[in-house]
């Protein structure tokens, strides 16, 4: 097949539809980052800008489940050896 029997139709992937579960599997995967901007929105067939809106919204409404420590001089830090 040379490069001018390619047909241009199946070059382009259909749109997905934007449902409310492939939005909250998005945004779950962007909250733990297991995806980026651009795969969640063409997961749910948004732009990124959309994306990016969506998912302020969520980190708004959307309680942490981490905490971070208030101190972290307790932190255990290896000290470097010298050999002369």
């Amino acid at each position: 097949m040379g490069l001018l029997n390619i047909d241009k139709t199946k070059l382009v992937e259909p749109r997905v539809k934007t449902t409310p579960e492939n939005v909250q599997e998005a945004n779950e995967a962007l909250f733990r980052a297991k995806m980026t901007i651009p795969a969640a929105a063409k997961h749910c067939g948004m732009t990124e800008k959309e994306m990016k809106l969506t998912f302020h919204e969520y980190l708004k409404y959307h309680p942490k489940d981490y905490e971070i420590p208030k101190d972290t001089s307790e932190v255990s830090r290896r000290q470097e050896s010298r050999m002369y």
